[in-house]
């Protein structure tokens, strides 16, 4: 008993420096660049807390975009926003590059927006290992596609609350096949509701969407605990219903990504469908390593101890309980 009572509590603390420590960092960065006339332009770049830390990136911005006043910087909880009015003499900034020194000792990417003043929009990502972007009116259908298929894998890889989900699944779920539908059916449901919340059909207000996902996470944390006591299971007996069912709900979490980063007005339905197969590659890779590593540990050792059985239920089951407890706060703060 007491051991368990250490664990639960190390798995706690754990939890809320996992959560501080990797809350930001795989965020994307955003930048906006708005036409407002003929030679005058507005810039909004949203750059996420780094590791505690004001984001090491910089914009440095072409010689002929002069800037009009100084930028006005806001504070928030997870980024700090900057503003900034320039004017480009011809009024044309197609063909301008835009570095972004210090990204490149960072991990996180930086997604662009162009408005123009006609009303249609442009897309451009900068990246790490290429931190700086050129402008362009146009952008092929294969270069949205690829920007909205990384931007997706980024997403699902730093959505640590749906990868727990998914590593609950895993645990719980035997036999490749059962898993591979099981798997499926949760992107089929996170896709429906994606779309339907990123398309303006389904609108729920965020927090209580997040809080209720930790909530799924607790449920199969129990599940997990009830089938390692040799209890049944809902989810061993009906995976891909309970799959599916969270999956409507995780979809309205992930719609969060895209809502931030905006779809290109024309490519939708091409951006909305490649975040998809974006976020289900990843889970795939996801799901990959995880089966490698238990494939790992069963080799090193046929048996292991009841103890070390079921401390994966209990390290979810801690996870999610701490972020069922953050996210509640949240509402009266």
């Amino acid at each position: 008993m007491k051991l368990r009572l250490f664990l639960l509590v190390a798995l706690l603390s754990f939890a809320s420096l996992f959560n501080s420590a990797l809350a930001h960092e795989l965020q994307p960065s955003s930048l906006e660049i708005q036409q407002l006339s003929k030679k005058k332009y507005q810039l909004i770049w949203r750059a996420p807390i780094y590791y505690g830390n004001t984001h090491p990136a910089t914009l440095k911005l072409p010689e002929n975009w002069q800037s009009i006043g100084k930028d006005m910087i806001s504070k928030l909880e997870d980024s700090h926003l900057h503003r900034r009015l320039f004017t480009v003499p011809n009024g044309k900034i197609h063909g301008s590059i835009v570095r972004i020194p210090g990204l490149e000792a960072t991990i996180t990417d930086v997604f662009v927006r162009i408005f123009w003043l006609d009303g249609t929009q442009t897309t451009l990502m900068a990246s790490p290992n290429h931190p700086w972007f050129e402008i362009q009116a146009q952008r092929s259908s294969w270069q949205v596609a690829g920007d909205y298929t990384l931007l997706g894998v980024e997403h699902i890889l730093s959505g640590y609350d749906h990868l727990t989900f998914v590593l609950a699944l895993i645990l719980i779920v035997s036999g490749w096949r059962k898993l591979l539908w099981t798997i499926t059916a949760f992107t089929l449901a996170h896709s429906i509701t994606l779309a339907a919340a990123t398309l303006g059909v389904l609108h729920l207000p965020s927090p209580p969407i997040e809080a209720t996902i930790a909530l799924s996470i607790l449920f199969l944390a129990r599940e997990l605990i009830i089938l390692k006591q040799g209890g049944t299971s809902l989810t061993a007996s009906y995976p891909w219903l309970v799959a599916f069912i969270f999956g409507l709900l995780h979809g309205l979490g992930f719609a969060g990504a895209l809502s931030d980063v905006g779809l290109p007005q024309n490519e939708i339905p091409l951006a909305l469908l490649t975040f998809n197969v974006g976020v289900e590659l990843g889970q795939l890779v996801f799901v990959a390593v995880v089966m490698a590593l238990i494939a790992l540990l069963h080799k090193i050792r046929r048996e292991w101890p009841i103890w070390a059985q079921q401390l994966p239920a209990y390290g979810i089951g801690s996870l999610a309980a701490f972020w069922f407890v953050e996210r509640i706060s949240a509402f009266y703060q």
